[in-house]
């Protein structure tokens, strides 16, 4: 008789479990045509989600207090949930009314019940009337770069690759100029040092006692329980490509955080009930990939046991992003250029290699309370969070089915604001 050895849970995955620190993703697939509901159900009984390790394994607590995965057998039934049918969606063209909806749907999972520790940490909510597919999994199984990688190996292209949309191209790269590349290596040592030491001095301060002012975007206490509302905006990657030209060397992350700092500065001069204090500095939190190969993964190279640095899990650090509301600059490029600045500084600090060290130290000597704790104190003294996750750049279908359109939110977090961005789809 086969036997299996428990698993123990490792130190994100403990974190992300932790009452004050609950973390599940809320993920949106958006289909072409109606959904064959049979067709998706005996499709996910053959993916290589029910075949992965933690997707097929119970949280288990011992008598000691010590936290494991446990193999168990699957029962599709309890993890694959069908909405009813709503007959007011009838009344409506699809296309007018699905984006709300299914945004609406999300809010509504932000603040739902916790998954049931009786079975494994997942579940597939499918949704006829919308032609949508929700995926609720837990934080601890796995982090954005392993659930996106295991999507598209579930996937396929139009063109029949069948790696779903992966590619090269989708690994992303480090955003290196070529002006780095030539610089003295002693003078790259010098500068990694100092805005390692200028980064990591700020993560501290934000840890212990430095925090944003209060404005119309901070939240309060328990502000993770409010109601939520997810809105999503969408922006042409050729025209931030175009936006990109304009300044030597910029990035599409550069773009994209520029743009957020000029809607910020925007929306605050709008809502503040007193006049919007010039160069006013609000402060987010982005994560960021450690592996050595950045962006997607191939899931071969995820599941080897002995690849530390691509394994599967939660393998990310945390960095903080300023933004300085600027009333008086209209030049929307203006935020694009002080991004690119402040983005650079941070590239060249390990300021996501402390936070995620030193977070793993938290937990093995002081433990997982100790360590929520800290990690929701440095939550609560920002003002929102952003997560940029690389998406497939091909069409990709799912049982035949083309896929529009991915979108994803989590829920758990202390902040009034959070950006989830899914690109290059």
């Amino acid at each position: 008789m086969e036997t299996t050895i428990d698993e123990p849970v490792t130190p994100a995955g403990r974190l992300f479990l932790q009452p004050n620190f609950y973390q599940i993703i809320n993920c949106a697939l958006g289909f072409k045509h109606p959904l064959d509901i049979q067709s998706i159900k005996s499709e996910i009984s053959n993916s290589l989600m029910v075949k992965h390790p933690r997707f097929s394994s119970l949280f288990v607590v011992d008598k000691h207090g010590r936290e494991y995965w446990r193999r168990t057998q699957i029962n599709l039934d309890d993890h694959i949930i069908i909405h009813p049918k709503n007959n007011s969606t009838l009344d409506y063209n699809l296309d007018d009314i699905q984006e709300e909806k299914i945004n609406a749907i999300l809010s509504d999972f932000a603040v739902s019940s916790p998954l049931s520790n009786e079975k494994p940490l997942w579940e597939v909510h499918l949704i006829s009337d919308l032609r949508c597919v929700v995926l609720r999994i837990h934080h601890s199984l796995g982090d954005g770069i392993s659930l996106m990688s295991l999507f598209l190996a579930s996937c396929k292209s139009f063109d029949d690759d069948k790696d779903g949309g992966f590619s090269e191209k989708n690994r992303g790269n480090r955003g290196e100029s070529e002006t780095m590349l030539r610089e003295n290596w002693l003078m790259r040592i010098l500068k990694v040092i100092f805005w390692t030491i200028i980064s990591v001095m700020g993560f501290i301060g934000r840890c212990l006692w430095v925090r944003d002012k209060k404005t119309a975007v901070s939240g309060g206490d328990g502000v993770e329980l409010w109601p939520r509302m997810v809105a999503t905006a969408k922006f042409s990657l050729q025209d931030m490509k175009t936006v990109k030209t304009a300044i030597p060397n910029a990035t599409i992350n550069d773009v994209l955080f520029g743009i957020i700092s000029f809607g910020f500065s925007k929306y605050l001069d709008i809502r503040s009930s007193h006049a919007l204090q010039e160069g006013l500095q609000i402060t987010g939190l982005a994560m960021v990939n450690l592996r050595k190969q950045p962006g997607l993964q191939e899931m071969s190279k995820l599941m080897e046991d002995d690849a530390s640095t691509t394994k599967w899990g939660n393998k990310f650090g945390m960095m903080i992003l300023p933004v300085y509301c600027h009333t008086k600059d209209a030049d929307p490029l203006n935020y694009v250029k002080r991004a690119k600045v402040m983005i650079d500084r941070k590239k060249q600090s390990l300021e996501a290699h402390f936070s995620y060290n030193a977070g793993s130290l938290a937990m093995s000597f002081f433990g997982a309370k100790f360590a929520s704790m800290l990690n929701h104190r440095i939550l609560c003294n920002t003002t929102f969070t952003i997560s940029n996750m690389v998406g497939p750049q091909k069409e990709l279908s799912f049982v035949g089915n083309p896929i529009t359109f991915i979108r994803a939110t989590s829920s758990g977090l202390p902040h009034e604001r959070s950006s989830d961005l899914i690109t290059n789809f």
